[in-house]
């Protein structure tokens, strides 16, 4: 056999081993503690990030009332003179 049907072989050999529905559930959980560990450390970031962009956009938007102020401003002023 050559080394392609050998890795070819392992390969097939894998994915029917992970295609079972009893490995799948192990999978899952054992995989459940990381991730819970996982979004309970990164929570507090998240929570900080959206903030952040919650203020970004205010920000941005308090600037185009702005702009859209003085650019009726300077409209009320020219029609006056």
């Amino acid at each position: 056999m050559s080394m392609k049907n050998i890795k070819d072989f392992i390969l097939q050999e894998c994915i029917s081993v992970l295609n079972r529905e009893d490995i799948k559930d192990q999978i899952k959980n054992t995989m459940k503690p990381i991730i819970n560990l996982l979004i309970s450390q990164l929570y507090p970031y998240i929570f900080v990030s959206i903030v952040l962009v919650l203020i970004s956009f205010l920000l941005i938007l308090a600037t185009f009332i702005m702009v859209l102020q003085i650019k009726f401003l300077t409209r009320v002023k020219k029609n006056i003179l």
